[in-house]
């Protein structure tokens, strides 16, 4: 918007009345949950709209909707729902009818692993500090709220040590 205002293309005190108010939503895939319950929401309106009755997603249906990254945002959770609930046969909406085209279901239930989740998240974590301090283990340790000790064990563990000390 700015880069219009510059080439004259949009009025500047018209911008600054508009942005008073910003509202930043951030993409659904970056919203944990939200999917599956607008899901819900969305088989309840279609099915009313279809005259369908009472319609439900199985545990794989649910399941494919949070491991899909949705790239079309709303838009594209809303229009697959609403295909899934015209096309289902019986009053279970599975992920065959949603059509996401999961490969495997138990990629998905290890993405529910609080082991690996805490694992993957603290080395995200400790990769992300070391960067920002550029190496140093002291600032980083106190960065991370633990002991130095702690944070060269959690590089062992992660292994780490190279690909950050070079």
């Amino acid at each position: 918007m700015k880069g219009l205002i510059q080439a004259g293309r949009f009025r500047e005190d018209l911008y600054y009345r508009l942005a008073e108010i910003v509202v930043d939503i951030p993409a659904l895939r970056d919203r944990d949950g939200d999917a599956v319950l607008l899901a819900h929401a969305f088989v309840q309106r279609f099915a009313n709209d279809h005259g369908r009755g009472s319609m439900s997603l199985t545990d794989d249906a649910v399941q494919s909707i949070e491991m899909h990254r949705w790239p079309g945002n709303i838009r594209e959770l809303e229009n697959a729902i609403k295909r899934a609930v015209i096309m289902a046969d019986g009053n279970c909406i599975t992920a065959n009818d949603i059509g996401l085209n999961q490969d495997d279901s138990d990629e998905g239930l290890q993405a529910l692993n609080l082991r690996e989740v805490r694992e993957e998240a603290e080395r995200r974590a400790v990769v992300r500090v070391m960067a920002r301090v550029n190496g140093n283990v002291a600032r980083a340790a106190e960065v991370l709220g633990i002991s130095r000790p702690t944070l060269y064990d959690l590089m062992n563990r992660f292994g780490l040590k190279k690909e950050i000390s070079t």
